[in-house]
């Protein structure tokens, strides 16, 4: 191999051109060696990577080929242009202070060019929080191409790390269903102390119906378990009225959760029970108040106090509703049931009265009360329980159960309709018909009628919600 050893390689002509080989040759650059660029070059392409303009932009600017920006949009939105396209251009951005997702960055191409192939001059809005990019001119396709996607949100931070129940996601939370007995437990808090505060909702279980021997008179209906509620500023969706039960700030430690049981039926007067307790950290929701049941006595027919108060059943006068917020929390955890209805002919209780229970409270109304005359027995419905997303989609807890109707006649009894968010319906004379609240709603349950058992009272729940990146 021969060997020419020289210190400079110039063109014959002035500002001529110097060719290294010939179509096909291979130039070879030894191990060690170093080439030196001091002018511009072309033809060459790029590895893939940018050069960093590390003076962040907080105004529009337009982007250069082959050099990445930081974007700082914490006092406002940014737009970049981006520059006119050739094949292998290269341009990067990266969320300067983690604020894409309250100020938005806006990408937009150079007329008549495109990003990801999607129309001319249509723009890309980047709205996550920490995002980066790296974009590729491709050709008039696709236009800009992104090649290559993260997301930086620690920024050197920590979030929270929980485990405990059921865990989903959405969007930037973390939801925690506890449907029994569990324990949230936090190995690790966020380095941002704002984000610690959680969003909880906490249901008790709901009272059960009261339960009537005769055709002819009609049983409360179980009122709803407590209903609580608080929604953290860092946590967004719908919450209910009832936001606001106080805020909880967690720390790295185990929180036992309660998830209290629905109370139970019984076919002894009297017999039936009010819902348990739900507990999460300092918030407790009381357990529904039972239905009153048919009774000439006034304690057993009276609905009992609760979350939400029980419906009254039927005794010598209108069985009088049991109080709902019981114990009081503010805002209120419940309301109060609905009282029977009084006996159609009047006082004292007579055999052939035919009278009508009244609703259990609910979260957000009142149980109705029974009514009764000569050929009308209607049981009271139960009252409506709280509509909230905390879980991710607009659901409805803790609905009072409706009272059950003594048959009359003529005419045809009516049992009270269950109230929305899991209460049960009321029994109505002897073809019966009720239910029992339904599962992990809190709702309260139905009335019975005719030898039937009042119904259980549905169980409760534990929700927490939080952001965790």
């Amino acid at each position: 191999m021969s060997e020419v050893k020289v210190n400079k390689i110039s063109p014959r002509t002035n500002c001529g051109t110097v060719q290294l080989g010939d179509s096909g040759d291979t130039i070879t650059i030894p191990a060690g060696a170093t080439i030196v660029n001091n002018g511009t070059q072309t033809g060459f392409g790029r590895t893939g990577t940018v050069d960093w303009d590390t003076t962040p932009k907080t105004a529009n600017f337009t982007a250069a080929n082959g050099t990445g920006y930081f974007v700082n949009t914490t006092s406002g939105a940014v737009t970049m242009t981006m520059p006119s396209g050739s094949a292998g251009a290269i341009v990067s951005i990266q969320d300067y202070n983690k604020t894409f997702d309250t100020n938005n960055l806006t990408v937009t191409p150079a007329s008549g060019e495109k990003i990801n192939g999607g129309q001319d001059d249509g723009s890309l809005i980047i709205s996550t929080e920490g995002q980066g990019l790296t974009f590729v001119y491709v050709d008039s396709t696709v236009g800009w191409k992104t090649v290559h996607e993260n997301q930086f949100i620690s920024g050197g931070t920590s979030e929270i790390i929980a485990t405990g129940g059921t865990i989903t996601t959405c969007g930037n939370c973390k939801i925690h269903t506890f449907t029994g007995p569990g324990t949230f437990c936090v190995s690790q808090i966020s380095s941002t102390p704002a984000n610690n505060e959680i969003s909880y909702m906490v249901v008790a279980g709901g009272g059960s119906g009261g339960s009537a021997p005769s055709t002819i008179r009609g049983a409360g209906g179980g009122g709803a378990g407590g209903f609580r509620e608080d929604k953290s500023p860092v946590t967004p969706y719908t919450a209910s009225p009832l936001d606001g039960a106080g805020p909880i700030t967690i720390t790295a430690t185990s929180f036992p959760i309660t998830v209290g049981a629905g109370g139970t039926g019984s076919p002894t007067v009297g017999c039936n029970t009010n819902g348990s307790n739900s507990v999460f950290s300092t918030i407790t929701s009381a357990g529904g108040g039972k239905g009153g049941s048919e009774s000439p006595t006034s304690p057993v027919a009276k609905g009992t106090d609760g979350g939400s108060g029980g419906g009254g059943g039927v005794g010598n006068a209108s069985g009088p509703e049991g109080f709902g917020n019981t114990p009081p929390v503010s805002p209120a955890q419940g309301l109060n049931g609905g009282s029977s209805s009084p006996p159609a002919l009047g006082a004292p209780f007579s055999p052939v009265d035919r009278v009508a229970g009244g609703g259990g409270g609910g979260a957000t109304a009142q149980g109705t009360n029974g009514q009764a005359g000569p050929s009308l027995s209607l049981g009271g419905n139960g009252g409506a329980g709280a509509t909230t997303s905390i879980s991710g989609s607009p659901t409805i807890y803790a609905g009072g159960g409706g009272g059950s109707a003594g048959l009359a006649s003529p005419g045809s009894p009516t049992a009270g309709n269950p109230g929305p968010g899991g209460g049960g319906a009321g029994d109505d004379g002897p073809s019966g018909g009720g239910s029992a609240g339904t599962t992990n709603t809190g709702g309260g349950g139905g009335g019975g009628v005719a030898c039937g058992v009042g119904y259980s009272g549905g169980s409760g729940i534990v929700i927490i919600r939080y952001k965790y990146q």
